[in-house]
């Protein structure tokens, strides 16, 4: 039987936002669906920080302590995940395998569309033109103004006197 004082302490915890790797995180939602809310952070590297951590995936996030939040960030920061994980395997220019989160992963994935743009590779020129870059059709789909609608004439009114 919980006493008033718990469930106090509870619903105070649930009610703080919780900041992890830069980003605030409800603290009534759960640990694995909040990690997964960070930018670069999937649903199953979410799931591992869990299991490495030996933490419940159903608890409050609102409920970890400072200790165990620095603990996942330490974790997702340093290369301690599997390296089939990892977002960013075999990186350009140090060949590490890294995990980015935030603004980090922004940065280098403008950097690497930049790199593609200066020396002039097919993908280069498909980010240049604003058209796909894997192969998808481009007929029907990915038209810049797709209401305007081509050959479509609109009924107009006639307003005619008697």
């Amino acid at each position: 039987m919980e006493t008033k004082i718990e469930k106090k302490s509870e619903e105070r915890s649930e009610d703080r936002i919780v900041r992890i790797l830069s980003k605030d995180v409800e603290g009534k939602m759960t640990v694995y669906s909040g990690l997964a809310k960070i930018k670069g952070i999937s649903w199953s590297v979410s799931n591992a920080v869990c299991k490495i951590l030996k933490l419940d995936k159903k608890r409050k996030i609102g409920s970890l302590t400072n200790d165990e939040i620095e603990k996942i960030s330490n974790l997702v920061k340093g290369s301690k995940l599997p390296t089939f994980l990892v977002n960013r395997r075999k990186d350009f220019d140090t060949g590490k395998d890294e995990q980015l989160v935030g603004s980090d992963l922004d940065l280098k994935k403008e950097f690497d569309i930049k790199r593609l743009k200066k020396i002039k590779v097919y993908r280069g020129y498909r980010h240049i033109a604003g058209l796909t870059m894997r192969g998808q059709r481009t007929k029907a789909n990915f038209r810049k103004n797709r209401k305007k609608g081509s050959g479509i004439k609109k009924k107009v009114a006639k307003v005619g006197k008697k």
